[in-house]
């Protein structure tokens, strides 16, 4: 096995019998043909699923909507990006040269799709409930503090703490969109005026790269402690 590729599959925890299935897992479209968007497919479904089952078994007091809410939490795109970052997953992706030059190994979106590509080839290569034993070894943490997570958006949160202080409502402005149309760069200010404090941030939509903003600027003030000065 390729030394680099070894060292990925003892932070993934589990180790390929094809690992051609892993190398398409991290060949983005942007390499051409053989990409790892079918793979993709397949890990979207996968996570949800198990995700999905891990809720319904471990909370049996919650209802519907509440397990419908952790879900969304725990398999958006963000987090799947941040998983894959401790995973170092952006140094093993496979991409083309615009690609290469624009950063696309650290993009959120790119290092979800391969996350999820990832479970995809884990199934194939072994079964569902590999899969699914990886997927709960990655999410164990998060899974056991999802209660005490705060399930409202960060625009929801900073809009909420900014009210409760008599503050004006965050201004948010698109400074730029970079990209071609079917993998466009949203760049948007997050502006809190009484502070003088402006956050920017990027992502695959405005409102994506809105709620960036706003989650990066509420650890900002949260760090800083400005809020509790007003």
């Amino acid at each position: 096995m390729n030394t680099n590729l070894a060292s990925l599959c003892k932070k993934l925890g589990y180790t390929f019998n094809d690992l051609s299935l892993l190398q398409t897992a991290l060949s983005h479209r942007s390499i051409g043909k053989n990409n790892n968007e079918r793979l993709e497919f397949l890990g979207d479904s996968v996570i949800g699923y198990v995700i999905a089952e891990e809720l319904y078994l471990r909370f049996g007091d919650e209802n519907e909507g509440n397990l419908s809410r952790y879900r969304s939490l725990l398999v958006k795109g963000d987090t799947l990006a941040s998983i894959a970052r401790q995973m170092s997953v952006g140094q093993f992706l496979k991409l083309g040269g615009g690609e290469l030059k624009s950063g696309g190994f650290r993009r959120a979106s790119i290092l979800a799709d391969a996350m999820e590509a990832i479970i995809g080839a884990i199934t194939l290569d072994s079964n569902i409930e590999q899969a699914r034993s990886c997927i709960l070894s990655w999410y164990k943490e998060r899974l056991d503090n999802i209660k005490t997570l705060d399930l409202k958006d960060p625009k929801t949160r900073l809009q909420e703490r900014l009210q409760a202080r008599k503050f004006e409502l965050p201004l948010y402005k698109v400074i730029s969109v970079n990209g071609k149309e079917h993998a466009q760069i949203f760049q948007v200010d997050c502006q809190v005026k009484e502070l003088g404090l402006t956050i920017t941030s990027e992502g695959s939509s405005r409102r994506a790269a809105e709620q960036k903003s706003a989650e990066l600027m509420l650890e900002l003030l949260l760090e800083n402690k400005q809020l509790e000065k007003f």
